[in-house]
């Protein structure tokens, strides 16, 4: 992903930094032991973790930091409020917007975190395609150790997967999720949530009605173009998909099998996966590309529509 905002961002706290101009991996960081810290504006339009790496560092600046975003609407806005929950709990200070602070800055108190025991909860955002097995075909799956309470954006997968035909319930055991054989379209925001754009698409691409996917036209700048990767793949299947200046619109058919192209972006292997599920002929290109943030997705994807071969963390039924 392109990184420009937060090495400028870095460089004017006080850091060096060699990228020959990329803006982009590779990159030298010099280090000196410190960095004055202070005031800098960033467009992090683009994406919420250049505002969230700088806060995660603020404490150990010379002055703390305070971070200002002046671009257009800042994406994933959950992100940066999971940053400031988790600085909070390890004894920062830090002033946020939610707190009736001014809009778009955050501030972070120089001093000394503490240490302390942590249970990691899940990562909500990768459920996506399970749950939406389970909606896609009729069936039902429950994701363990889900959390009652979380800041997490992927929790936002009850109430949207609910909008398009299923139904919850959560419990000590985890989430179960529990397709009713129809999936229905959505006209639905997906700014705060955007990187669980793609397995919705391929949802969206099998349901009884159109669908308008906005507010993620941040996603042209992820691992690849995925708003353009979507409509390509999607549509070489036979779906209508139309780009809009900010996200997708999805226009059911008929769809065939044939090869999807991942275009090494993990969140595109497993929303083909999806689609296979209910399409004969599908080839995911590069499976494992998963492996960036589930390195045991095939094996758990084969596990839950054979339950003989469960993997850890689901257990499946499919209709």
């Amino acid at each position: 992903r392109p990184l420009h905002g937060v090495i400028d961002a870095l460089r004017a706290l006080g850091a060096r930094i060699d990228d020959a101009g990329r803006g982009a991996l590779p990159l030298t960081v010099h280090g000196t032991g410190s960095l004055e810290g202070g005031t800098v504006e960033i467009d992090a339009s683009s994406s919420s973790q250049f505002v969230s790496a700088l806060l995660l560092s603020g404490p150990r600046f010379n002055q703390g930091v305070e971070v200002r975003h002046v671009g257009g609407s800042l994406p994933s806005l959950p992100h940066i409020r999971m940053t400031v929950e988790m600085l909070r709990a390890a004894g920062a200070k830090v002033d946020a917007p939610e707190d009736g602070g001014e809009p778009d800055v955050w501030r972070v108190t120089p001093g000394a975190l503490l240490g302390r025991d942590l249970t990691v909860e899940p990562d909500l955002s990768n459920a996506a395609p399970f749950l939406a097995a389970a909606l896609v075909t009729g069936g039902r799956v429950t994701v363990r150790d889900w959390p009652a309470r979380t800041t997490q954006p992927g929790d936002a997968l009850r109430e949207i997967f609910t909008r398009m035909g299923g139904s919850c319930e959560l419990t000590e055991d985890g989430l179960t999720f529990t397709g009713t054989g129809r999936v229905h379209g959505i006209t639905a925001d997906l700014h705060e949530v955007g990187e669980l754009t793609p397995v919705i698409a391929a949802v969206a691409a099998l349901a009884d009605s159109p669908s308008e996917l906005s507010g993620i036209a941040h996603l042209r700048l992820h691992e690849t173009d995925r708003l353009a990767a979507l409509a390509k793949e999607l549509g070489g299947l036979g779906c209508g998909v139309t780009e809009t200046s900010d996200g997708l619109r999805i226009e059911p058919r008929p769809l065939h099998g044939g090869v999807f192209r991942t275009y090494e972006d993990h969140r595109l292997a497993t929303a083909a996966a999806v689609v296979g599920l209910v399409v004969e002929g599908v080839q995911v290109e590069n499976v494992a590309t998963t492996a960036k943030t589930l390195p045991e997705f095939p094996e758990m994807w084969t596990g839950l529509v054979d339950p003989g071969a469960a993997g850890p963390g689901t257990s499946g039924r499919r209709g």
